[in-house]
């Protein structure tokens, strides 16, 4: 396995998936390869767990 360059789909920065990364990947049986840099991932995480809030353990009725 050789490391991947990839385009992030939200920035378009060019990122590296390496190889530790891919057999990460392959070992938690996910198909697709990472769409977004990981400052990308990380500012879209952060914004997902900001908008569960309310305090009522994330489910929102």
């Amino acid at each position: 396995m050789a490391d991947k360059v990839i385009s992030c789909r939200d920035c378009n920065t060019e990122f590296i998936f390496n190889e530790s990364e891919q057999a990460f990947y392959k070992e938690k049986g996910f198909e697709n390869e990472p769409q977004r840099c990981p400052d990308c991932r990380r500012a879209r995480k952060q914004q997902r767990n900001n908008n569960r809030g309310g305090g009522y353990g994330g489910n929102r009725w």
